[in-house]
């Protein structure tokens, strides 16, 4: 993957996935040096206007760590996080980005195998669409 890895941001929960993800690190686990994380307490709470800033500011594309049933804060978050993604594709499509640019997936604090699967499976989506243009 090396230097052309697609510039991925992650946005990771503090007590959920950002273990999970330290944890990825902490097993020389191999996710590319171009994914950068921001910790936020809610996956739910990630709003689309930051997902516009990071893709129209030199990421390629967007990860959104969700706590899934484990959230401290709401008991639907995995719905309220689904209904932002939902959403910010809509508007992604709108404003002609491809939306698969914008994933999700539950990280867990122990998911370093699974962080790592959705980190190489998503960078190859990215790499595809920029081949493509």
């Amino acid at each position: 993957m090396g230097e052309s890895s697609p510039r991925i941001l992650v946005f990771s929960t503090q007590g959920i996935s950002d273990p999970g993800i330290d944890l990825a690190g902490s097993q020389h686990l191999h996710v590319p040096p171009s994914v950068m994380t921001i910790a936020v307490p809610c996956s739910s709470a990630v709003k689309p206007r930051w997902i516009f800033h990071a893709l129209e500011n030199g990421f390629d594309g967007v990860f959104i760590a969700a706590d899934g049933g484990d959230c401290a804060y709401v008991p639907d978050c995995t719905e309220r996080t689904g209904r932002v993604v939902d959403g910010t594709h809509k508007q992604l499509k709108e404003r002609g980005i491809d939306a698969k640019r914008l994933r999700m997936a539950a990280i867990c604090s122990v998911c370093a195998e699974s962080f790592e699967k959705q980190m190489k499976q998503f960078v190859a989506v990215l790499q595809k669409l920029d081949a493509a243009h």
